[in-house]
């Protein structure tokens, strides 16, 4: 069985968008992150082994980081792939 997942969609300050990608890839949880184009300024893809471990990766470390000044989170019910 797959570990609940999440995508989260970061706003950061101008400017330190390298900086919170190099801290959000030193929490284990976190299984890529990309630099974006558009209206977000990183997609961050996370697993954990519970939906309470994920909410807590999300809202105590995530969203604590310096420099975030916004998430959406997306919680992933299914998935394929090619």
């Amino acid at each position: 069985m797959l570990m609940p997942r999440a995508v989260v969609l970061v706003n950061t300050d101008v400017g330190t968008e390298e900086e919170v990608m190099k801290k959000l890839l030193e929490f284990p949880e976190v299984r890529e992150v990309h630099l974006v184009y558009g209206v977000y300024d990183l997609v961050v893809f996370i697993e954990a082994p519970s939906h309470d471990e994920l909410r807590n990766v999300i809202v105590t470390k995530i969203r604590r980081l310096p420099h975030i000044k916004s998430t959406t989170t997306m919680i992933i019910i299914e998935s394929s792939r090619r």
